[in-house]
């Protein structure tokens, strides 16, 4: 229930903007310096020819247009004729040159009397200089309110992008008694290739590209558990449960940025369905890691005491990670990422980092498990594993310290165009550590010979004990009739190839 009242509240709170066509509900300007300003969206662009002949309605043309902008003022001030209200929109190299000051003076983006006495601008007007690579932006442009009128509409216009960049677009107007201005409207921004803002555009390409991969991963497991169906433990049917989550989550999120791309809106329920497959995906391999460090399934037949533990850091952990998706997908509107961001990150790092430390505190007290008991096949496995984990670790707190240099040093998003490859490379290493941890328990003909045995005499509470002191074992001595039987085992034609030691590891489990 309270997920649905999370889930309830983010919608209703992203029903503002939606997607490339940006939507303004009664937005009220705020108050900048000497200004009063709107921010109406910033995307990243691809270019596109130029056209003599140029429409919105062509397919490979970029553009920005306004449609049915209007700017409505409070009854009480509109008895008399208002100052410009501007819309101003700008690549992100040329953010200098908006705005300027009088005598090395406080930078104003409104026309001061100085400036005025000056020459350089018209007082109340919105102070630019021309670009330096294209004299035609900024592009700025208005309408003002007359006199007894209420509200004024911005006529509809369609601005082609030439060059490629993020683009900016605010409102701005310089009079005082307009501070209760509110706008209403929506714009549309378009790539070449369609709606998706152009920090997204290669994505949809990638999750074409990861859903392929997964329905080729899930062909060799699914044919594997299929042909070796008699010895599929519990263990390989949570990882069969990962790869199908994974298979609808890649397929969702290319088809809701298909979508996106063909519309100019975000799908919205699809976006909440490849969100919600995503996080359970995420928190079901996080368990699943969790349970083979404590040899659930190989050295110890249930989790005992720690159930509860597991389920109740699984359900914090999905809850975080949801909220935290929905914000940064349901409605995105920008190229730019908000700073209430960081605020729902935190939480799912900190749970990441207790993941972390339970499964390395579990591996220490499996592999003593295994070497007590001398289970050397399933020691190997294990050692492979936690070599697989320390890798991924490492390569992603290297990744992370790049994605903090990276956003410390585009802090206007110049860098847009290579902004994709940060999501794509954490799907790209779970990916890696999935098909690792596939091939070290891929189904087969000796499945059994890893799975737990409880013929030693074994309980859960025993091992529920281990997990604290862990202590040398003394193997009972095996029977005269055992050790008879055991000579005769090694004498078994079909059994020719297998090590001593690996028979012996079988016999004891």
């Amino acid at each position: 229930m309270l997920l649905h009242l999370l889930l309830l509240l983010c919608l209703s709170s992203s029903l503002k903007v939606q997607a490339s066509v940006h939507e303004y509900r009664s937005e009220r300007f705020v108050s900048k310096g000497n200004a009063f300003v709107f921010h109406g969206g910033s995307e990243g662009i691809y270019s596109s020819s130029p056209s003599d002949n140029f429409t919105s309605d062509s397919d490979s043309v970029s553009f920005i247009r306004f449609e049915k902008i209007k700017f409505q003022r409070p009854e009480e001030v509109s008895n008399r004729s208002s100052l410009s209200i501007h819309a101003v929109v700008f690549e992100v190299e040329d953010r200098e040159n908006i705005g300027g000051s009088a005598y090395g003076g406080q930078r104003a983006v409104c026309c001061t009397s100085d400036l005025a006495k000056l020459g350089v601008c018209s007082h109340g007007d919105v102070i630019y200089r021309p670009s330096a690579k294209d004299s035609g932006w900024p592009q700025v442009f208005g309408v003002s309110l007359a006199e007894n009128e209420f509200s004024v509409i911005l006529p509809t216009r369609s601005i082609q992008v030439t060059r490629t960049g993020m683009y900016n677009l605010y409102f701005i107007h310089c009079d005082s008694d307009l501070k209760d201005l509110v706008v209403e409207g929506k714009t549309i921004w378009k790539n070449p290739t369609g709606y998706l803002p152009g920090r997204m555009a290669p994505l949809m390409y990638f999750y074409g590209f990861m859903s392929l991969a997964f329905v080729l991963l899930g062909i060799f497991w699914f044919s594997q558990c299929a042909r070796f169906w008699r010895e599929v433990l519990p263990l390989q049917n949570c990882l069969t449960l990962v790869i199908t989550l994974g298979m609808c989550e890649m397929a969702l999120w290319y088809f809701d940025y298909a979508e996106f791309n063909e519309t100019g809106i975000r799908p919205t329920v699809i976006t909440i369905w490849a969100v919600t497959f995503g996080s359970i995906k995420r928190t079901s391999a996080r368990i699943i890691i969790l349970m083979v460090s404590m040899g659930y399934g190989v050295v110890r037949p249930t989790l005992g005491g720690f159930t509860s533990k597991v389920i109740m850091l699984g359900v914090t952990f999905f809850i975080a990670s949801e909220i935290l998706e929905l914000m940064e997908n349901v409605g995105a509107v920008s190229d730019l990422s908000g700073k209430a961001r960081l605020f729902f990150v935190l939480p799912v790092a900190i749970l990441d980092a207790f993941f972390i430390i339970w499964i390395f505190k579990s591996l220490s007290a499996t592999f003593k498990k295994l070497q007590t008991r001398r289970l050397l096949v399933k020691l190997d496995i294990y050692r492979k594993f936690t070599n697989a984990l320390a890798v991924d670790i490492l390569v992603s707190l290297g990744w992370i310290c790049y994605e903090l240099y990276f956003k410390s040093k585009d802090v206007y998003n110049e860098h847009w165009q290579n902004a994709w490859i940060i999501p794509a490379f954490w799907q790209l290493l779970s990916f890696s550590l999935l098909i690792v941890i596939c091939s070290l328990w891929a189904p087969s003909q000796n499945s059994t010979r890893y799975a737990f045995s409880g013929s030693s005499g074994d309980t859960s509470a025993e091992f529920e004990k281990d997990d604290y002191t862990l202590t040398l074992i003394k193997p009972s001595p095996i029977p005269s009739h055992e050790v008879k039987n055991l000579s005769e085992t090694r004498l078994l034609p079909a059994d020719e190839g297998e090590p001593e030691k690996d028979l012996e590891e079988d016999k004891r489990e």
